[in-house]
């Protein structure tokens, strides 16, 4: 059993904190949300206030986070992680960010003998409250085969994908595809209803054929062929078109920074933000329908 601190007990990091409680580990939670650290005390977590207090005295540390900023202030600020943590404590950062801010806390963290991995996650909220998360992960050998027995608590999926950064790159690179096919899917469907090409036919044909893709089979944007799907609710978020938006917008910025050429991720950006800033930003990402229809 570990004693783990987990920072950022929101929609994602509540359930994974959980899972690890059902586990066996010991496990500390901060959040500043009270309606959060209360949930996390009723399933058998202990609140503390202050990340520092928690890292202090964890053997493994665990973050979900909103974004790069608020990562580098809760490690690297002046009553951050890194200056609090025990040499030798495991850090395990689950915010998506950019890569530049992962391989900058990773260097900081391995400079006070500290290891640290970055480690997203896909699977939505969903996949956080079952269990069955997919970890892309960046750093050490060393860090990533300690982590493992850890992670397999939260996920189903737990992949090492290289040296610290790659697990943010994986991320970024996967949901750039998500996010693109998702608007090609809704277009297909759309151009099917013009046509008078029944719903339910199209899903029979194309998630057979070529056109098979993950948005089509698992998360189809319209009601009827994949029950589970948000379409069927909605649009009531699993992952919203803010959260879709934040990604594109990380991949377009790390595309910069490489000259890497992505223009169908660009109009994925451009399309994404004229749908959350219409109001929809809250909504399931698959609602981009919604937005194709006009």
């Amino acid at each position: 059993m570990a004693r783990i601190a987990f920072i950022g007990l929101g929609n994602m990091g509540l359930p994974m904190a959980i899972n690890l409680i059902k586990g066996g580990h010991q496990v500390e939670g901060v959040d500043l949300n009270p309606a959060s650290v209360a949930k996390f005390k009723e399933a058998g977590g202990t609140p503390v206030e202050f990340a520092k207090v928690a890292a202090s005295r964890a053997d493994v540390v665990i973050t979900m986070l909103p974004a790069g900023k608020h990562v580098r202030e809760v490690y690297l600020g002046a009553n951050g992680i890194v200056e609090n943590a025990n040499a030798g404590t495991l850090l395990i950062d689950c915010s998506t960010i950019d890569v530049e801010s992962a391989r900058a806390v990773a260097a900081a963290a391995t400079g006070k003998g500290l290891l640290m991995l970055d480690a997203p996650v896909s699977g939505g909220v969903g996949g956080a409250s079952a269990g069955t998360l997919t970890f892309m992960v960046g750093g050490s050998t060393q860090a990533f085969v300690r982590a493992e027995s850890i992670l397999q608590k939260m996920g189903k999926t737990i992949v090492h994908a290289g040296d610290a950064g790659t697990g943010q790159a994986a991320k970024i690179c996967n949901n750039m595809i998500l996010g693109i096919s998702m608007i090609a899917v809704s277009e297909a469907f759309v151009l099917a209803e013009k046509l008078g090409l029944d719903h339910q036919k199209l899903f029979d044909i194309a998630s057979k054929s070529s056109g098979q893709c993950w948005s089509m089979t698992s998360y189809c944007p319209v009601p009827g062929p994949v029950p589970t799907s948000p379409a069927n609710r909605d649009y009531q978020a699993g992952f919203t078109a803010a959260m879709m938006l934040k990604d594109l917008r990380l991949a377009q910025d790390a595309a910069k920074s490489v000259a890497a050429k992505t223009e169908l991720g660009a109009d994925a950006e451009r399309i994404y933000a004229a749908y959350a800033d219409g109001g929809a930003a809250e909504t399931d990402f698959s609602g981009i329908i919604r937005f194709v229809r006009g």
